[in-house]
């Protein structure tokens, strides 16, 4: 798997962090967020199999493939523990990975999560990503085409299957590490009631609503993204027994 990695120097003890791009989109659409965040957390964002740089396996991964690659990577760069930031497709991805390898995952940010079991057509899912254009940074539409001529179009529409049968809602929970849902009021593709009622069933969940922003906003809105992370990534880590036996719900 291909992978950016930033160079700044941090403090040892703060976790890294991994960034996990959505549909069809690679590490390129996690650059923003990056940056803003290599001041302070090591940052990995590597391109999941079959999109961006990485190799294209000979048929579209299922998000539990894509989260046993993803496991298997991190086992091959040396990252023993993380905390990890997910959009669309790859919060999927991440509630895979927290349930197969607990012991890879510290904390958990689920941005624009899907699907909403409300609105799991493809048809549905495309349509929104025309009502959320506007309220996009114009330069991810060129980023989204390149990553999408890459990884191609069967790719896109086979990964788009298994993402849309994916039930995270029923998955989350059994998912005991924190976990912050965020959302922005102008995600179209995402409902208030779904990430809501997300964040409400995750054992150890949040809620963080960002005004005026939609789906993409790793990439069109990284200073707002990052002013909502760093308090919850820069919180003291926990261990795995610890993480098993204080579950707390809470919102906002």
């Amino acid at each position: 798997m291909h992978a950016r990695v930033s160079i700044d120097y941090v403090r040892d003890d703060h976790l890294p962090v991994i960034l996990v791009h959505g549909l069809g989109m690679s590490s390129r659409y996690m650059i923003p967020l990056a940056k803003h965040l290599a001041p302070h957390l090591r940052v990995y964002a590597p391109d999941l199999p079959g999109f961006g740089l990485s190799d294209k396996p000979p048929r579209a991964l299922t998000v539990r493939e894509l989260a046993d690659a993803l496991a298997a990577w991190m086992h091959e760069v040396g990252v023993q523990r993380a905390a990890f930031v997910g959009n669309s497709l790859g919060c999927e991805v991440l509630v895979e990975l927290a349930l197969a390898y607990p012991q890879l995952v510290d904390r958990l940010v689920l941005q624009g999560p899907t699907p909403d079991p409300e609105a799991r057509g493809i048809i549905r899912q495309i349509v929104g990503f025309f009502f959320i254009a506007p309220f996009e940074r114009w330069s991810l539409a060129w980023v989204a085409l390149a990553d999408y001529a890459r990884s191609g179009i069967r790719r896109y529409i086979l990964t788009l299957r298994s993402m849309v049968d994916n039930r995270i809602g029923e998955k989350v929970l059994r998912v005991v590490q924190p976990t912050l849902v965020v959302w922005g009021t102008r995600d179209y593709i995402v409902p208030y009631e779904f990430v809501a009622r997300l964040a409400g069933t995750l054992p150890r969940g949040r809620l963080a609503v960002i005004p005026s922003v939609a789906h993409g906003i790793n990439y069109s809105h990284p200073e707002a993204f990052t002013a909502v992370l760093l308090p919850f990534l820069l919180a003291p880590r926990e261990t795995p027994v610890a993480q098993g036996l204080t579950p707390a719900i809470g919102a906002g």
